[in-house]
């Protein structure tokens, strides 16, 4: 019985592993309908317009990280060593504009740790926990604990999303991968697209705008006198 249950364990992990590059077979025919009709959340106090949210980039200094998969610490250990340079050259954070865009197979580190758990997504993403090196059961980007980050160096580094967001990071995700996959992990796990992805906009992190694809994203950022950065 413990080798039965264990081999349906192991072939769960190995089926869900898949989805994030398989899940391209869904077919994006069969997704026109959904991303037509799902409108992007914006909560209450939030800027009502895409277009509009994009006027917050100001300043001297501005660039756009481009994030498409888990890149260990990269994707938010960038962000602020542009900052922490430009301190040291004369430019106040407060005086420079990051976005980080959050796509394709990134966008689990917009998602709260109830949904990593839930939803296998260290798995399913190929996201790994600094920490213990293995499928990350949390993510571990959202208020790390003290002494988590530490550069050989350096010493401490705030790269926790919150913090970066203090620092006046703007953090966004694509709302055409959270359709994709949230419909493909719906289907390996035999849930309900809808539900499914409901679910995960629930559990977006506070201040993380969905814009309508990361793409566009990275378009308006560099309308608005962004450098662009790819971020992995």
């Amino acid at each position: 019985m413990e080798s039965n249950e264990h081999t349906i364990k192991t072939d769960r992990r190995d089926f869900l592993g898949t989805l994030a590059t398989g899940a391209v077979a869904v077919g994006l025919g069969t997704l026109a309908t959904p991303l037509q009709s799902i409108a992007h959340p914006n909560p209450p106090n939030d800027i009502t317009s895409d277009d509009e949210w994009f006027k917050q980039i100001k300043g001297k200094h501005r660039v756009v990280f481009d994030v498409t998969q888990p890149h260990e610490v990269y994707p938010f250990a960038w962000p602020r060593v542009f900052l922490m340079t430009n301190e040291m050259t004369g430019t106040k954070a407060k005086d420079n504009s990051v976005v980080v865009v959050l796509r394709h197979t990134a966008i689990p580190y917009a998602m709260e740790d109830r949904l990593w758990s839930k939803y296998n997504f260290g798995t399913v993403f190929k996201a790994d926990d600094p920490k213990t090196k293995t499928a990350s059961v949390r993510n571990p980007f959202w208020k790390p604990m003290q002494g988590d980050f530490k550069v050989p160096g350096v010493g401490e580094v705030a790269i926790g999303i919150n913090e970066l967001q203090d620092s006046g990071v703007l953090f966004c995700v694509c709302n055409v991968a959270l359709t994709v996959y949230s419909t493909a992990v719906a289907q390996g796990m035999n849930l309900d697209a809808a539900e499914v992805r409901a679910d995960w906009m629930k559990g977006l992190l506070p201040g993380i705008k969905v814009v309508p694809s990361g793409v566009w994203a990275l378009g308006r950022a560099q309308e608005n006198g962004c450098g662009y950065i790819f971020a992995g």
